[in-house]
């Protein structure tokens, strides 16, 4: 009898997995002109993604970009909304994280300031994004020609924005590697600095944010730098320096 009933159990066990199995949204076959609900945000990994992303900036860069129904995409998400990922960047006008990624609403969390850098606000911004809404990457995401950046090198004070472009002052003084003047007029100097504070924000959000840390400890987050080019549009990743569970 006990055998009978372990077997009853083992076979129960085995057709709720299979069940289950069939209910998980295949990700690969999703409408990518529809809004995210949360069984396909819950679906997808943070390597899913980045190459999510990665697709479709390559379909901006070729001027294929999908085309969607905008308002339709507002009605979908007027219940919730269940973005698969947050992107920090500057405020520059150059670079729309949605049109660049050809993303639609409620695909992404968009934190913008001048010099991609973060603060307690943006930082808290960040976590809800993560750890209450569910996104599984944080990119941040810098840019070529970055007024912000050239600012901070050329020691630019006006107002408030002397305070802001203050913060990007760490990133000048670890690049130490480029020669000539270390101001706007040296190109290879500001490109140098723009990478390195990319580098740095995606350092400090995990040493500055321990639900973050948490996060990617655990393999459901991944944060990472990125770089946008306002002249190609082309957004490229730095994987080599992403944060995973196998690299904190």
């Amino acid at each position: 009898m006990r055998r009978i009933l372990f077997l009853f159990s083992l076979l129960l066990v085995i057709q709720t997995g299979v069940a289950v199995a069939q209910e998980k949204p295949d990700v690969s076959d999703r409408d990518l002109t529809q809004a995210l609900t949360k069984e396909m945000q819950a679906a997808l990994t943070p390597m899913d993604v980045i190459q999510l992303l990665k697709d479709g900036n390559q379909r901006f860069i070729n001027d294929e970009a999908l085309e969607r129904n905008f308002l339709e995409q507002v009605a979908q998400t007027a219940e919730g909304q269940y973005p698969m990922a947050a992107v920090l960047g500057c405020i520059d006008s150059r670079v729309p994280h949605e049109i660049i990624f050809d993303k639609g609403v409620g695909d992404i969390f968009s934190a913008r300031v001048a010099g991609n850098f973060i603060n307690t606000d943006i930082l808290g911004s960040l976590e809800f994004a993560a750890a209450v809404a569910g996104s599984k990457v944080i990119v941040v995401l810098g840019h070529s020609e970055c007024g912000a950046v050239k600012g901070a090198c050329d020691q630019v004070e006006l107002g408030n924005l002397t305070s802001t472009l203050a913060n990007i002052a760490p990133a000048i003084y670890s690049v130490t590697d480029v020669e000539g003047e270390r101001n706007s007029s040296n190109k290879a100097f500001v490109d140098a600095v723009a990478h390195e504070n990319v580098d740095i924000t995606v350092q400090n959000i995990v040493d500055r944010s321990p639900v973050i840390r948490d996060l990617v400890e655990k393999g459901e987050l991944i944060v990472v730098g990125a770089m946008h080019n306002v002249t190609s549009g082309e957004v490229t990743f730095f994987e080599d320096n992403m944060l995973t569970a196998d690299t904190l």
